[in-house]
């Protein structure tokens, strides 16, 4: 809708539960960092009902996704109580794999 300047007419629809993100960075990050990893288990980690939010990807020739940037992917989920939410988002983070991830573990954890 974006690309074709339609947002005008966009039905939004609000979610009441809580949600978590957790974001998965390249090794280096947020300091220099190699691109061009394929990235394995996206499809895996949206099968549990996380949604996968590509920030810096982009497909390689032979239709790949691969690594593009720093933060590379955001892990979100839903969850009836903030704890559930959690558990999906770093259920579904520890599908998804390239060399050189890495995450942060304390999102979402009381202090």
């Amino acid at each position: 809708m974006a690309l074709e300047g339609k947002l005008d007419i966009a039905q939004i629809e609000w979610d009441e539960r809580p949600a978590l993100s957790v974001v998965m960075a390249s090794d280096g990050y947020p300091g220099s960092y190699i691109k061009g990893f394929p990235i394995s288990g996206i499809n895996d980690a949206e099968k549990i009902g996380a949604f996968i939010f590509h920030a810096g990807t982009k497909k390689d020739e032979k239709g790949n996704t691969i690594t593009d940037g720093g933060r590379v992917l955001g892990i979100t989920a839903l969850g009836n109580y903030l704890k559930e939410a959690r558990e999906i988002a770093y259920t579904a983070v520890k599908k998804i794999s390239w060399k050189g991830c890495f995450h942060r573990t304390d999102i979402g954890l009381e202090e």
